[in-house]
């Protein structure tokens, strides 16, 4: 009865931080699960990023980092005017934007809460102009406006909230049926909820990029002649279900079909 009731107690839990814990996404207008504070993940972004920094070298094309900066910009003023048309201005109240290129190989950018953003030397082979670093950096900073790495911790700890629950009825089962069931709930949840709402986070970065390049004067059809691109060199493709990204060809086809959206917001300024 005791364990009855343990159970039951960690399943309301876990319901009641599903159910009071939401916000929802700008521009898609999805519900996400929320369990940790904005600040508490913006403190953690920052010192991340100060670490980061410390650890990697700047690259000294002087050309290169100030075209970074430039687009990163002009990104910045296109999300800060989305966000005060839209009532959300006060999230980025603790913003302050920073825009750094560091010397790697490594094809990738990234960006976190608080407006601090960085982009691989490695990756301008692939962006070859303006345009398509605007695809890039409007695709990483919407991962941040999203709170999608909020959500992806969020959704560990209810992850780990289920295990508990599943322990605890597990409890006088053999070791080997309990390592069955706790494999399963693993994978299921795994592949159930961990990677589909990584692709979800993927074409709501997309989305909501296509919108913050086009505000911010760079054309959105440069977003599909990017990733056909880089969709030509990247290698062999990971099966979609199995990948934590759109296929490429997904991708593509939701960009064209966002674009007669974006171009309402697109102006050469």
């Amino acid at each position: 009865m005791k364990r009855i009731g343990q159970t039951f107690k960690y399943l309301l839990l876990s319901s009641l931080l599903f159910i009071s814990s939401c916000k929802t996404v700008p521009l898609t207008g999805r519900n996400q699960l929320s369990l940790i504070p904005s600040s508490t993940m913006l403190s953690l972004s920052t010192s991340q990023y100060r670490d980061f920094i410390k650890s990697h070298p700047l690259s000294r094309d002087k050309k290169a980092t100030a075209m970074v900066k430039r687009v990163g910009r002009r990104i910045q003023h296109a999300v800060e005017k989305f966000m005060r048309a839209n009532g959300l201005q006060s999230e980025l109240k603790d913003y302050h934007w920073k825009f750094n290129l560091v010397k790697s190989n490594e094809a990738n950018a990234w960006a976190v809460p608080g407006g601090k953003v960085v982009v691989y030397t490695g990756i301008l082979k692939y962006t070859k102009n303006e345009q398509g670093l605007a695809v890039v950096l409007g695709h990483e900073i919407a991962h941040a406006i999203a709170h999608h790495g909020e959500e992806r911790a969020s959704q560990q700890l209810a992850r780990s909230a289920g295990g508990l629950a599943l322990s605890a009825v597990l409890k006088n089962k053999s070791a080997s049926s309990k390592k069955l069931w706790l494999t399963a709930y693993g994978v299921g949840t795994q592949f159930g909820v961990m990677l589909p709402f990584s692709r979800s986070h993927e074409s709501e970065a997309d989305h909501l990029g296509l919108i913050f390049m086009s505000m911010a004067g760079y054309d959105p059809h440069a977003a599909t002649k990017f990733w056909q691109d880089f969709s030509n060199k990247g290698g062999k493709s990971v099966p979609e279900f199995f990948s934590t990204h759109p296929s490429n060809q997904t991708r593509i086809n939701d960009l064209i079909s966002w674009i007669p959206e974006a171009m309402k917001y697109y102006s050469k300024g």
